[in-house]
Formats: structure tokens, C-alpha cells, sequence
């Protein structure tokens, strides 16, 4: 069973500096996702190093696949399988959708208001989405950061998803939100 969020305005703070099975990323690979909680939204801060991937061809605001690029994702969950995905990325854009059951999507390309900046070899992400589109009971959750091309691709995690290749849908993997394990 979950617990109930804590009644502070910071819900998490989380540092990715971690490999989607575990071992150790490198130092200058590390991602730390703020989430906290206000009147009538979920505001959400990222804070990550810029590793110059190319962007989406689209203009920045909503885009699909965006995890096929430099991008942090954000999931909560409400037990048993009802969750949200946030994806955000370096040059302003975003894809949010809700999903019941392992990558069965419900809603998809839910709107917020997002920007991104690229500051040299670092980028901020700010966004505020409704209440509204967190499932009723969040109490799990995890945050992963993705980027490189090819054979240099990375998958970093902040709660492990042990198998043979990653796999963020893994949601027996998700960890409880409200834990003073990283705040």
C-alpha cells in the first residue's frame, strides 16, 4: 500500500547518477529532477548537463518519441498500474501522457507549459502541469535521463530496472515518493 504524500511543498528531490541497472554513472552524467508541489500544480525542475544531441525537427512544444532523443522522463504512479509519463527535453520540448497497465497509453500529448534553457554545458527545464493529470493516489514513482547516439547511447535511472536491456515501463521498480531517501 502507498503512503500518503507529505503535506511540505517539496515532494522530491532526486539525483540520477546512476546506470537503468545500477552501476555508476560518470560524474559529469548526473541529473537532478525537482518536483514540488503547489496550489493548483506539480511544478517540476530539471537541472542537467547538456550533451549537444541533435533535437527534434519540430519546433519546441509537444512531440512524440521525444525519448528517441536528449531527454529526463519522469513517471508516477498510483497502485496497482495507473500512471503518468513526463518526458522533457534541452530545447523546450515535452510529451506527457497517461497510461493504465504497462505502456498502455489512455491519453496522449497532454499539454503544459514548459521552457528549457541551454546554458553552455548544462540545461534547465521548468514545467507546471494540472493536478488534474497525476493519478488519483501517486505514491511511486522514477525519473530517468537519457542521451548519446548509437552504441554510445546512455540510460541512467534513479531506482534501477535490472534486466538485460532498459526498460522504464518496469513499474514493480518504481520507488515511493514522499521518502526522505534523496530530499
Amino acid at each position: 500500500m502507498c503512503p500518503v504524500a507529505p503535506p511540505s511543498s517539496l515532494i522530491q528531490h532526486w539525483r540520477i547518477d546512476r546506470l537503468w541497472n545500477g552501476d555508476a554513472a560518470q560524474p559529469g552524467e548526473v541529473v537532478v529532477v525537482d518536483f514540488a508541489r503547489h496550489d493548483q500544480c506539480l511544478s517540476l525542475h530539471v537541472d542537467a548537463p547538456f550533451h549537444g544531441d541533435p533535437p527534434p525537427i519540430l519546433e519546441a512544444g509537444p512531440v512524440d518519441r521525444l525519448w528517441e532523443h536528449e531527454v529526463v522522463e519522469l513517471f508516477l504512479l498510483a497502485e496497482p498500474d495507473r500512471y503518468l509519463e513526463i518526458e522533457l527535453g534541452p530545447h523546450g520540448h515535452y510529451w506527457v501522457l497517461k497510461l493504465v497497465g504497462r505502456r498502455r497509453v489512455r491519453q496522449a500529448g497532454l499539454p503544459i507549459h514548459y521552457q528549457a534553457e541551454i546554458e553552455g554545458h548544462r540545461w534547465h527545464g521548468r514545467g507546471e502541469l494540472p493536478w488534474a493529470y497525476l493519478p488519483e493516489g501517486a505514491c511511486r514513482g522514477n525519473a530517468y535521463a537519457i542521451h548519446g547516439e548509437g552504441l554510445q547511447r546512455r540510460h541512467l535511472a534513479y531506482y534501477p530496472v535490472p534486466g538485460p536491456v532498459p526498460d522504464f515501463h518496469r513499474l514493480e521498480h518504481f520507488g515511493p515518493l514522499g521518502s526522505d531517501e534523496d530530499s
